[in-house]
Order: C-alpha cells, then structure tokens, then sequence
C-alpha cells in the first residue's frame, strides 16, 4: 500500500493558509480542517500544467467534473450517478445555502442534528431560515439521528434538514436504515433533505458509506447531495463542489440556479478535483485512510495514557476527533485552557451547539510526532 505520511514541522510552517497563520509558531494547530499531507500526485500534476500553460480563466460550461465525480462514487461507493443532475459551485457551504434558499421559505424552520459543523448554524440563517435543533442521540456506543425528533420537527411545521454524513464533528457515518427512515420521513411531510457529504471519501473501509441519495426512492424524491474533493485531498483554497440530484423535480430545482452560483466555481479547484475523483488518485486516498487509521487509534492510546479523564471514540471517518474533557473540570469551553496554557489550539466545542460544552475538536490529520506532543502538552496541564 502507498505509505501517505505528514510533512515535517518545518516545511508546515512555511504554508500560508489558515491552520498555519492563525496563531504564533509556539502553538501547535489542530483546529481547523486542513491536513498536513502532501497533495496527491495526480492533483499537484493537474495544478503544475495548469500554471505552466497559464490555463487560469473561467471555468468552462463543458467540463469533465461531473463525469469524474459518478465514476468515483461508483468505484468508492456502488452509487450511480446521473452525470447530468450535477451541477458545480464554489464550495459546500454555497450549495447548501443556495438550495436552502429554493426549498425553503424565508423564515421556515431546518433541523440540524447537534452537535454539529458551527457554520451550520450560519448557513441556515444566510439562506433566510430559521434553525430547529434535534441533537443527536448518544447511544452510549456512538451517535445516531433523532428519528423521532425529527418526525416531532417535520410534523409541527419544519420544511427541512441539513444532514451532516458523515457526521462532523463526532466523525459518525449513518447508516443505511437510519438513513432511509430519514427519507420516509421526509417524504411523508413534504420536507426537503439537504445532505453535506464531504467527508465520504474519508470513511474507513471497514465502515463503509451510504450517499443518501442511494437509500431509497424516497431518498431520490427528497434529497440533495452537496459533495467535494475538498476535504480528502486538501483543496480547501481551490472552491469548487458540486450538487447531485437524482429526481426530476430536484434536479430542476438545481438547474434552476442562476449561472453566477456555478461560474463561482474555482478554476484551479476544478482541475484539481478531477484529478482527484480520477483512478489514479485512488492509491494515494486509499495510503490516507490507512494513515488515518493508524492515527485515530494512536490518539486513542494516547488519551488512555496521559489523560484518562477524557472520553473519546473511533470516528468512523474523517480526521477529526469528538473529545469529552467535562470530567477534567476546565470548564464549558476547555480548549481556551489548552490554547492559553499548553499551546495547543483545538475547535471550541460550544460553537458546535450546547452539547459542546466541556468538549474539543482535535484534527488528526497529522504526523504521530505533532499528535504526540500536543497530547502530552494538554497531559501536563493535569499535573499543574
């Protein structure tokens, strides 16, 4: 198997983006969504020829991203694909809002399952709705959807979900029950199911993952597929995504859009994501999950270790880590102790909703090197 191993220190230093100018260089970053990888070999071919030749315009009307994007998620997933109900735009986060916006009317409610993704939150509200929450339920073994507070939700007026799958922060994939119960439910209330998948290609092998649009035809009739290279392969900065539809009357809502929500697509991002979703990068994604999967057990032993007091389970895909510290008795936000004292910075668990409290996100998405020291960091905090 291809061996995908972090960047050192020093070479990390020297990148630009968020992860590595937001603090001093005395913290360790392991807040943000970004990896410390480098890029896939087809990808950094990809960009290099785009530069050398200077193909930096418009993105084209015609482009391979669609076609690349089904084969992938046939090979990766068994999930067929239309080609021709996908539509790109610049990132995630823009095709949520823009089909929240068509599906919903202003001041409508859309469920979110906390704790859940912070710019959830925004999202709904960009789009002109109003957000109706209906935790995750925490079977003592893992997370799961709410079906009943959903059915609670869609009964008393709400016209919408924005489902997280997998599941950010808690790294859950839902599976295909819950996922066509989901539907059924949707379906029964007229409501729509919009449904950020762009941590699938990071499910683990052993876990799988089930696009939500494969579940059932009621799946079909009610969903929304908003999906990206983005998160797998480090493309962040380059914007682009793409929304998949698999019925008639969603598509049309989709290609109703005006042509500004796809010309936003990043050129760069584009090319990149194609080279992403190609055959050759499966190698390279497969190297990752094993990484992956060696660090999350690493982080395991690790809080085993140093600081028993903390509560964490295997994500099921993903790089970053759901962390119960409530025990340690750092109060609601505990990664502000972290940051100011053991300089290590993590996601504040709040911002994820109340269920947040007494919880960090750590980004595993790293050498076992900077894992290491940064859980032996917070591990001295303890001994203070």
């Amino acid at each position: 198997m291809l061996r995908v191993t972090a960047l050192p220190l020093d070479e990390l230093r020297e990148r630009t983006s968020e992860k590595w100018r937001e603090y001093p260089a005395d913290v360790l970053p392991l807040f943000v969504a970004e990896t410390d990888f480098p890029l896939a070999p087809a990808v950094t071919e990809a960009l290099r020829r785009a530069v050398e030749s200077g193909d930096t315009g418009y993105v084209a009307s015609r482009t391979p991203l669609a076609e690349a994007h089904a084969a992938f998620a046939l090979r990766r997933f068994g999930w067929q694909v239309d080609p021709a109900r996908s539509r790109s735009t610049a990132d995630v986060s823009m095709g949520i809002v823009e089909i929240l916006r068509r599906v919903t009317r202003p001041g409508e409610r859309v469920v979110v399952t906390p704790p859940v993704y912070p710019p959830f939150y925004d999202l709904v509200e960009e789009a002109g709705a109003e957000i109706e929450r209906v935790p995750l339920r925490d079977t003592g073994a893992g997370w799961e959807l709410d079906l009943d507070g959903i059915r609670t939700a869609f009964a008393t007026g709400a016209t919408a979900i924005l489902l997280c799958n997998p599941h950010n922060p808690t790294g859950t994939v839902h599976d295909r029950s819950a996922l066509a119960a989901l539907a059924e439910l949707a379906d029964e209330f007229g409501a729509s199911v919009v449904s950020d998948e762009i941590h699938a290609p990071l499910a683990q092998p052993r876990t799988g993952f089930t696009p939500f649009l494969s579940v059932n035809d009621a799946a079909q009739r009610v969903g929304y597929a908003v999906v990206s290279a983005s998160k797998a392969f480090n493309l962040a900065g380059l914007k682009c995504a793409l929304m998949v539809t698999a019925d008639d009357a969603t598509t049309a809502v989709v290609r109703a859009l005006p042509v500004e929500v796809e010309w936003r697509t990043g050129q760069f991002g584009l090319l990149a994501a194609v080279a992403a979703f190609s055959e050759e990068s499966d190698a390279w994604l497969d190297g990752l999950l094993h990484t992956l999967d060696e660090n999350r057990v690493l982080l395991a032993r690790l809080l085993a270790q140093h600081l028993p007091g903390a509560r964490y389970r295997l994500p099921d895909a993903g790089y970053l880590a759901w962390i119960d510290l409530t025990d340690l008795g750092w109060g609601d936000n505990p990664a502000r102790r972290i940051l100011r004292e053991a300089k290590v910075a993590l996601h504040y668990g709040p911002a994820f909703g109340d269920e947040g409290k007494g919880h960090v996100r750590l980004n595993f998405g790293t050498s076992p090197e900077i894992i290491t020291e940064a859980i032996e960091r917070i591990a001295a905090l303890v001994v203070r």
